[in-house]
C-alpha cells in the first residue's frame, strides 16, 4: 500500500498522465476514501487506528503490544455528537469512570481519528454503551467513508442533543472538561450532565477481547 512518500503532490501531474486529464482527476481526499488509509495501521481499539513506522522491528513491537493489550477485555461503546446538523459517530473500547465529585468519564481517540476533532468542536458528546445485538452498530460506526447512522435509530440525549442509540443499554450525556495530549492518542475527560439506563435488563453486554466480540452469555 503506499505510503504518504509516494503520494503526488496536490496541483502536480502524475508522471505519465496527459496534461488534459488533470481536471478530471479525483481530489486526493477521494483517492483515499477509495483505497483507505495510505499508511499502516494497526488497530489497538475497534475503529481508531494509529499509523505505526514501516519497519519490521516497529511493525512487530505494534502488535506485541496489541495482543497483550488485547487480553484485557472491555466493552464497547460509540462516542457521538451533532456536527453541522448532522450526526457523527465513533466506535470506542477506551472509556473509563474517572471522578464520582464531579461526576466525570473518559475516552481516548487516537489523533488519527476523524471524528474527534468534529466532537472537539462541538465541545459535547454522548457516550453509548453497546448491548450485545448490537455488534452490527459498534462495527458501522467503525467504517471510514461510509454513512454511520443509516439504519441505525437515534434520538438526541436531555442534556446535549447528542446521538442516543437505541437499544443501547445506558448513555452518559457529557460536555468536555478537559483534554491531554498523550502520545499517539488524547485523553478526553468529559463531565457528566446526563446519564441513564434502558429496561434492557436481560441484555448482556458487547464486549472486546483478543480482537473479537465476545458477550457474557455462555
Amino acid at each position: 500500500m503506499p505510503t504518504e512518500s509516494h503520494r503526488v503532490p496536490e496541483g502536480e501531474i502524475p508522471e505519465g498522465m496527459s496534461p488534459d486529464a488533470r481536471e478530471n482527476w479525483p481530489h486526493p481526499a477521494l483517492i483515499d476514501s477509495w483505497l483507505g488509509d495510505a499508511e499502516i495501521d494497526f488497530e489497538f481499539r475497534p475503529g481508531e487506528d494509529v499509523a505505526v513506522q514501516d519497519e519490521p522491528e516497529a511493525r512487530a513491537a505494534a502488535r506485541r503490544f496489541r495482543d497483550v493489550l488485547g487480553t484485557f477485555a472491555s466493552g464497547i461503546t460509540v462516542v457521538t455528537t451533532i456536527s453541522g446538523g448532522e450526526p457523527i459517530g465513533m466506535t470506542c473500547q477506551s472509556f473509563s469512570s474517572v471522578s464520582l465529585d464531579p461526576p466525570l468519564v473518559l475516552f481516548v481517540p487516537a489523533k488519527s481519528s476523524r471524528a474527534w476533532p468534529l466532537i472537539q468542536r462541538t465541545g459535547r458528546f454522548c457516550v453509548n454503551v453497546l448491548a450485545a445485538d448490537q455488534e452490527h452498530v459498534s462495527a458501522q460506526m467503525a467504517t471510514k467513508g461510509a454513512d454511520k447512522f443509516a439504519g441505525i435509530d437515534w434520538h438526541p440525549a436531555e442534556a446535549t442533543g447528542s446521538p442516543v442509540v437505541d437499544g443501547s443499554l445506558a448513555h452518559l450525556d457529557c460536555t468536555i472538561h478537559t483534554v491531554h495530549e498523550s502520545g499517539d492518542h488524547y485523553v478526553v475527560i468529559g463531565r457528566v450532565e446526563h446519564l441513564e439506563t434502558t429496561e434492557r435488563g436481560d441484555v448482556s453486554p458487547l464486549l472486546y477481547f483478543r480482537g473479537r466480540y465476545h458477550t457474557t452469555d455462555s
